[in-house]
């Protein structure tokens, strides 16, 4: 025979379906939300500040990078500048080098020494 024990545990749910409480439901649902909202809220603000952060960083990084290419821009302005001074010291020299040459050839021209 078939005991009390031996009835399946799902029997008579589907006879309970129309006796479900709309109002109960609705009370439930508003009070699941009401007690996960804050938290969820929350996260939202933590992450939508995390995310303006990240901007804000990223945004930093960009100019500092943009420093650092500056930076090696004027180090090599400075290189040509040094490599210029160091070339134009040349010329002077050779320019100077020339004039005493000049002078020489001048005063042996004088001496009537033909060159």
């Amino acid at each position: 025979g078939v005991g009390p024990g031996d009835a399946s545990p799902d029997e008579g749910v589907v006879e309970d379906l129309p006796l479900i409480d709309e109002k109960a439901v609705e009370q439930l649902t508003e009070g699941l939300i009401s007690h996960y909202l804050p938290d969820l809220q929350r996260s939202k603000s933590a992450l939508q500040e995390l995310t303006q952060n990240q901007v804000v960083l990223l945004e930093t990084l960009e100019q500092e990078i943009s420093k650092f290419k500056e930076c090696n821009s004027i180090l090599d302005i400075n290189a040509l500048f040094s490599e210029a001074k160091h070339y134009h010291n040349k010329y002077v020299n050779i320019r100077n080098e020339m004039m005493v040459l000049h002078e020489k050839t001048s005063k042996l021209k004088v001496s009537g020494i033909n060159i």
